[in-house]
């Protein structure tokens, strides 16, 4: 009787044990080991590395998961050449990548409207649309049937018009040009005549350089100084007309997402969004010393637009938008929708920021 008193205990306290063991079982099978490319080279501030980083993204997925979610990134061409994310990511052979959705123009016209639209939205109107406005719904409408999941993970602001070899003094002046200049952008460029190139970020230098491009646009002072810009071109302009903001994008294979549990989800959008903050808050804390640094040590002649020119190119970009959005029924939708939340916005920034910037300036 005792016997079997001790034995009926001891299964019972075995049972018990497995009881508690499973949540431990349960949590080795809820972990995720994956992969992201990048568009951008090791080492490259805010697009590789430092706050709102894609770096950044994975070690904070790591830190909040507990470990249960691990990314690991790869820089441009250590794993694909810059521009194979999306194919790479909708055949699942990788699980993310980060860059941005223009690049993809040639395969989605519309997705160039999640970057930037030449005269759109800052970086408060575009978060706004993207969180608020039906912005983030929309693309994933659009990236759907790719099989694709995407979502903003940083932004640079607005950037600057780039650099030039020679003085802008007219609209003619941009006529038989060379220009580094994606997205929409490009578009408008091509219509003054301009040769518009589509380099990868590392390759923007040496075709600068070398003279295979004329003029080139990257980002901004910080950004640019790094990439030694100035040392290739003296003339620095700015308006910011062809991008008022530009995102980053995060791209997820969407049968991945789908296996993830909803807290592992809800873990990679806080962070997609705080890293969206956070690469924005970096980008204008170093600008402006950079500028500084360009204009009075290295001799660059920083300047904006003449307005003849900026008003012209305000009217070529409407033409542009207009004429591409008939052409596709999906980016007549997005164009639309974007183009609806912008005047919105603007509606509101016109009472409110644009009389703030003007006391200040005036």
């Amino acid at each position: 009787m005792k016997r079997r008193e001790f034995l009926t205990a001891s299964v019972a306290g075995a049972a018990a044990g497995s009881t508690l063991a499973m949540p431990s079982i349960a949590r080795a099978k809820d972990s995720f080991n994956w992969k992201m490319t990048n568009m951008y080279p090791a080492g490259a501030p805010f697009y590789t590395v430092g706050p709102g980083s894609p770096t950044d993204f994975c070690e904070r997925v790591k830190e909040m998961s507990g470990g249960r979610l691990n990314i690991k990134i790869f820089a441009a061409n250590e794993l694909i050449p810059p521009k194979e994310g999306f194919d790479a990511v909708r055949a699942g052979t990788i699980e993310m990548n980060a860059g941005n959705a223009y690049y993809w123009a040639g395969k989605i016209f519309a997705a160039q409207y999640f970057t930037t639209v030449p005269f759109g939205l800052n970086f408060q109107g575009v978060n706004a649309w993207m969180y608020h406005g039906g912005g983030l719904e929309l693309w994933n409408e659009v990236y759907k049937p790719y099989g694709l999941v995407a979502m903003p993970m940083g932004n640079t602001g607005i950037q600057m018009t780039g650099w030039f070899k020679k003085p802008i003094k007219s609209i003619e002046d941009f006529s038989g040009l060379k220009m580094r200049i994606p997205g929409l952008a490009g578009k408008v460029y091509e219509k003054l005549g301009v040769n518009v190139k589509l380099l990868p970020g590392g390759e923007i230098f040496p075709a600068l350089e070398r003279g295979v491009i004329d003029a080139a646009e990257f980002v901004g002072p910080f950004q640019d100084r790094r990439m030694g810009l100035h040392k290739a071109a003296k003339y620095y302009y700015t308006t910011g007309w062809h991008e008022p903001s530009n995102v980053t994008e995060l791209m997820i294979n969407a049968k991945a997402w789908a296996t993830l549990p909803k807290d592992l989800q809800a873990i990679v959008k806080s962070c997609a969004q705080a890293c969206n903050l956070d690469s924005h808050s970096w980008s204008e804390a170093n600008n402006a010393d950079a500028l500084t640094d360009l204009v009075k040590n290295h001799g660059v002649i920083a300047q904006s637009l003449p307005q003849d020119i900026v008003v012209k190119l305000k009217s070529i970009t409407d033409e542009v938008l207009t004429e591409k959005a008939k052409a596709d029924p999906l980016t007549q939708k997005v164009h639309d929708h974007f183009m609806a939340f912008r005047d919105k916005h603007r509606s509101w920034a016109a009472i409110s920021e644009k009389p703030f910037h003007t006391l200040i300036s005036s």
